[in-house]
């Protein structure tokens, strides 16, 4: 196996260029924070960025548990990469995490600075300390029910998912799915006391997500038990009369339980539709 270290400061965007990077020298593998992803797929570890201490976080970068260091080499016993990228803030960062896992030393360094300017690095310096904004080198449906931070996404994500407009990228002819194959996400660690979402954002995804059924049914109201861990929705809806009106319920239901998991990293436990009015 060859290994290669990519080294640079804290916050200066090293998971952001890791997948590209990735692509572009034919790597199959990536360690970044405490995860192996394997061609574009998370197969092992926990992201430190989940973790609600720094204590906990770099513990866990470092694969201090031992539980967590397991699963990651039995991964890579298992899918046996060819090239590793291993993500770190120093060499010796990167050094100690490959004799922790078994591994030899890096045989090839690059280092931030060899693939992005100084403008790009002073970006995502503000990306990291003032909006509290983390990368994570892996699609957004590997993290939804494992992190317990926000993820960051546009509205016009949701919009087009609501709207079935979400385009499938063909077959890869490399490793990865696309350079933007990555997730942005706010740690727990890096704010201060509990995550909680508005009534406002949660109304925002289900109107956007009912305009797929604007003919078939329409939001009258929205009730939330208020806990990020275990959800109830109920949402009252009017229909028209007729046998289709159960069947678009239904469909809206579902729609809005994968709207609301893909966009926030709450555990939603039920979403009940309760039809208020029927209109001949």
């Amino acid at each position: 196996m060859k290994i290669i270290s990519f080294t640079g400061k804290s916050g200066t965007g090293k998971s952001f260029q890791a997948t590209a990077l990735a692509q572009s020298r034919s790597i199959d593998a990536i360690i970044d924070d405490g995860l192996l992803i394997y061609k574009g797929q998370i197969v092992a570890g926990t992201s430190a960025k989940k973790c609600v201490s720094k204590a906990a976080a770099i513990r866990t970068a470092l694969f201090n548990y031992e539980e967590h260091r397991s699963d990651v080499v039995s991964a890579l016993v298992k899918y046996h990469p060819e090239t590793l990228l291993i993500l770190g803030t120093s060499d010796r960062m990167t050094d100690i995490i490959a004799e922790t896992l078994g591994l030899h030393k890096p045989d090839k360094r690059i280092y931030i600075e060899d693939v992005t300017t100084e403008e790009e690095r002073r970006e995502a310096a503000y990306s990291r300390g003032k909006l509290g904004e983390h990368v994570i080198p892996a699609p957004m449906g590997q993290l939804k029910r494992d992190f317990s931070g926000y993820f960051i996404n546009s509205i016009k994500y949701i919009r087009d998912r609501a709207l079935g407009n979400m385009v499938k990228p063909e077959t890869p002819s490399v490793a990865y799915d696309e350079p933007d194959d990555r997730t942005v996400v706010r740690p727990q660690y890096s704010y201060f006391g509990l995550f909680t979402i508005s009534e406002k954002a949660l109304r925002d995804i289900i109107d956007i997500t009912a305009e797929k059924y604007y003919t078939r049914l329409a939001v009258i109201d929205m009730i939330d038990n208020g806990k990020q861990d275990n959800m109830v929705l109920t949402i009252d809806v009017k229909v028209p009369y007729g046998r289709g009106s159960i069947d678009n319920c239904l469909s809206f239901q579902q729609d809005v339980y994968q709207a609301i998991d893909d966009m926030t990293s709450f555990t939603v436990s039920n979403v009940n539709i309760r039809i208020c009015d029927i209109i001949s």
